[in-house]
């Protein structure tokens, strides 16, 4: 899912990309262009489950995306198109629960399935993704997802009203629980049992709002701090998963950028202690526990899956990810550091 600054993507020398028609229908509806106006702008790069463009406006530029039944990638996934619906009731959440730490909502059009929100341009955020690639293992930016993800959850967990404007079960298990867990207990029929109850432990566990997509690529780096992107797969259940979600990329980023590694499990532990410190729904300990045994699941995922990483090309580094994931996955532990102990020290060998 693309972050909502990436550049546009590349058009034809003297073609002007065409807004859809679709877009501009909502833009008028929701009151955000005139009928007079006819908005010109391009489509930004690396949608894999919506079209994403930036439409310049005579109030100046928006970000607008409609989801797609279909997804981007090789293997067929399909996926409802109403989650763009939960899209922009979460955002509404995550900025009411931490200002600043979502796009602003600017509309919803449920018919034509199109949100619109504002536009953060390149030159005023970073996205942590590109940073984490060039070896910057800020801790301070690490600390700051962590305590800004945790904000989000304390914030709808104190209020399970919520519930009612989330009931997107069939949405997360369509994107998130059958393509990462179920897919993989296809590929690794011995560990099926342990990735099945996994599923069905986190289908059950209800007690907050969750994100879904938390990854670097749909998370901004700003001045008032990090920017969370893309939630497409919002849903109410359990918030363990953003944790778990997060942590397995700083742990896959190690052998994305290996010069970077002790950085990147720095990160890991300053942004798993901002954010289990901040857990004030439940236990931290029965939080933790759940989380712990959901990143071995994660990483697999993110080998034998549908999505995997696309920076994993070679095949040592997939066997490294299958060697700590599944005794992992055999041995659960209480604690995420102890998944982070044995990753260093498979990746120390």
């Amino acid at each position: 899912m693309a972050a909502i600054r990436d550049a546009p993507a590349e058009v034809t020398a003297g073609d002007a990309p065409v807004v859809p028609a679709e877009f501009v229908e909502a833009l008028r509806e929701l009151g955000l262009v005139d009928d007079a106006q006819h908005p010109t702008g391009a489509p930004l790069a690396g949608g894999v489950s919506s079209d994403i463009w930036r439409i310049d406006t005579a109030r100046g530029p928006l970000c607008v995306k409609r989801a797609l039944a279909k997804l981007r990638v090789a293997a067929d996934w399909q996926a409802p198109v109403a989650r763009n619906v939960y899209e922009a009731r979460w955002l509404q959440v995550a900025s009411d629960a931490a200002p600043g730490a979502a796009p602003r909502l600017l509309g919803q059009h449920e018919r034509l399935g199109v949100v619109a929100m504002e536009y953060l341009a390149p030159g005023a955020h970073r996205l942590w993704k590109d940073e984490l690639r060039r070896g910057n293992a800020d801790l301070g930016t690490a600390r700051a997802v962590g305590a800004t993800l945790a904000r989000i959850h304390a914030h709808s967990a104190a209020r399970p009203e919520l519930a009612r404007a989330f009931d997107s079960d069939t949405i997360f298990f369509a994107i998130r629980l059958e393509p990462y867990l179920l897919a993989t207990a296809e590929r690794h029929r011995d560990l099926a049992g342990e990735l099945e109850a996994l599923v069905e432990r986190t289908r059950t566990h209800r007690v907050a709002l969750v994100h879904g997509d938390v990854s670097p690529k749909n998370i901004l780096i700003g001045a008032r701090g990090p920017v969370f992107l893309d939630a497409e797969c919002a849903w109410w259940g359990d918030p363990a998963f953003d944790l778990a979600f997060c942590l397995n990329h700083l742990l896959l980023k190690c052998l994305w950028t290996p010069a970077a590694r002790a950085g990147f499990l720095a990160c890991f532990d300053a942004l798993a202690e901002a954010h289990l410190g901040a857990v004030d729904w439940e236990p931290r300990e029965a939080f933790e526990r759940r989380a712990a045994t959901l990143l071995p699941a994660l990483l697999l995922a993110r080998v034998d899956g549908k999505s995997p990483v696309e920076y994993l090309s070679d095949e040592r580094d997939r066997a490294t990810v299958r060697r700590v994931a599944r005794r992992f996955l055999k041995s659960p532990v209480e604690r995420v550091g102890a998944v982070a102990a044995g990753w260093r020290e498979e990746l120390g060998r």
